[in-house]
């Protein structure tokens, strides 16, 4: 520490004088100055530094808060997986129908300048296709009214208008089904046997538990008692009930039924199976409008959608029965089934370019997640895809 002194006998023997005085004074405050300063940098010295601000650090709030901080947005790839898993399943389910008339498009697209005998040629992979001579004569026509005679020769330019007026053709101009609109909403589904309509309606009634809707089924093709049991097992497996009649009994009744029961337990859906016997058209045609009627009994809004379930694996056959069943109904949706099993799958073409009636679902497979939505943007894109 510091110290000032003097002599004693000095201290003793003489009285300090005015400057003296002042002088220790100024000594004194220098000395307090000094020590303060020390202490001060000591202790500055025992902080630790305050570390640079790290830029993938979040900054602290600077107040108090109860907000829940904002989430951080999801990385593409992890949002893209189950698009590009779905994506590869209906690549799988629709591995067929491209072996059929797109891969035969693809093999005379192959060259890198078409020969000039392009045109008969197309015009014949189409026409022979399971597309209707309608819709092949359309696509065709696209492509001659699209292009130039030097684009004609080009193969990517053809390719892009025949994958674009399909797409055009795929996209109906229709609104999206609301299963919330209506409480019960009532789907009607209807086509002829072996279709697979059962299977069908026992997929649908899968995926609108999943999606947390009260579902009951209604049994209405009472002529066959295998489609009854059937129905029953689908319902045992998704875990709703099933509303049948007697053997031979009236359809209609049972649906009527099934709709009044919906309406007094509280059901979100009913989905009505109908019969599908063919041999007497006349007959199934009659029996189908006095469905409709009846059901219009139980709710006059009802049916709020008409399902028809089509076969792809008999090609344009399914073009014929679609305009057969159009004519007697009113049909809002179609359900095209066994896309997996044919190469015939060319034929949802025209089923949309005749009747102009949107696909609602596709089947691809086994599973109940094979019953899929149907998008006709990925639908062509998987159609059309000459990566592999």
């Amino acid at each position: 520490m510091f110290s000032v002194t003097m002599p004693l006998a000095q201290a003793i023997g003489s009285a300090p004088s005015t400057d003296q005085t002042s002088l220790l004074v100024a000594v004194g405050l220098a000395v307090v100055v000094v020590i303060l300063l020390v202490v001060w940098r000591l202790r500055h010295k025992a902080l630790p530094s305050q570390p640079a601000a790290d830029p993938s650090t979040p900054a602290l709030p600077s107040r108090a808060t109860t907000d829940s901080p904002s989430a951080d947005p999801v990385p593409a790839a992890t949002s893209a997986k189950p698009a590009r898993a779905g994506r590869d399943e209906l690549r799988a389910g629709l591995a067929k129908t491209r072996s059929g008339f797109i891969a035969r498009i693809a093999e005379l697209l192959s060259k890198k300048q078409i020969a000039d005998d392009l045109l008969p040629q197309l015009e014949e992979v189409l026409l022979t296709a399971d597309i209707g001579p309608k819709t092949a004569e359309h696509l065709f026509s696209q492509v001659r009214a699209t292009l130039s005679r030097s684009e004609l020769k080009d193969p990517a330019a053809v390719w892009s208008v025949i994958k674009e007026e399909s797409r055009r053709l795929l996209q109906v101009d229709s609104p999206p089904v609301d299963f919330s609109a209506h409480k019960p909403f009532v789907l009607l589904v209807i086509g002829v046997n072996g279709v697979g309509k059962t299977t069908t309606i026992g997929k649908l009634a899968a995926q609108h538990v999943e999606a947390g809707r009260k579902v009951l089924l209604a049994a209405g093709d009472t002529f066959r008692a295998a489609a009854v049991e059937q129905l029953e097992i689908w319902g045992q497996r998704a875990g709703v009930p099933v509303v049948r009649g007697k053997e031979g009994g009236d359809p209609s009744s049972v649906i009527f039924e099934a709709i009044k029961r919906a309406q007094r337990e509280g059901f979100d859906l009913v989905i009505a199976d109908t019969a599908g016997r063919l041999h007497v058209k006349e007959q199934l045609m009659a029996e189908l409008q006095k469905v409709r009627r009846v059901i219009k009994k139980a709710d006059p809004s009802a049916p709020h959608e008409t399902w028809l379930v089509l076969d792809s694996t008999q090609g344009q056959n399914t073009i014929a029965q679609a305009r057969t069943f159009k004519e007697a109904m009113e049909i809002s949706g179609i359900v095209l089934t066994k896309l997996d099993g044919t190469a015939k799958g060319g034929v949802i073409l025209g089923i949309t370019h005749e009747l102009s009636v949107p696909v609602r679902y596709i089947g691809v497979g086994e599973k109940i997640g094979d019953l899929r939505a149907f998008d006709a943007e990925d639908f062509v894109d998987v159609l059309y895809d000459r990566s592999t």
